[in-house]
């Protein structure tokens, strides 16, 4: 399993909120039953990498549908294949090691 993050950039909106594009993502991914989590500058999704790759292309396509003239996606896509990692775990071995050491 992998972790992907995604950022998209509607342009040529009208506006520069983008907050509906976002809550319109949000909404296709809690319908494709997907494991994920909005942060400030994009959302994380959990699943194996050729669906990451799918629903990339899909969350691409929807500020389109929502009247986007331009669409800039930055992915990133985590594939660890030693150990299983979900959400939240690379933050919360970071946030344990600085406990431990007295941070």
């Amino acid at each position: 399993m992998a972790l992907m993050q995604i950022t998209i950039i509607p342009v040529g909106t009208g506006s520069t909120s983008v907050g509906r594009f976002v809550a319109d993502v949000q909404r296709l991914l809690k319908d494709a039953g997907v494991e994920f989590a909005l942060n400030d500058m994009g959302t994380e999704i959990y699943g194996e990498p050729a669906e990451l790759l799918r629903l990339a292309a899909r969350i691409h396509e929807e500020p389109f549908r929502q009247g986007a003239e331009r669409v800039v996606t930055q992915i990133v896509l985590d594939d660890r294949r030693d150990l299983d990692r979900r959400i939240g775990d690379k933050r919360r071995a970071v946030l344990a090691r600085l406990e431990d050491e007295g941070q």
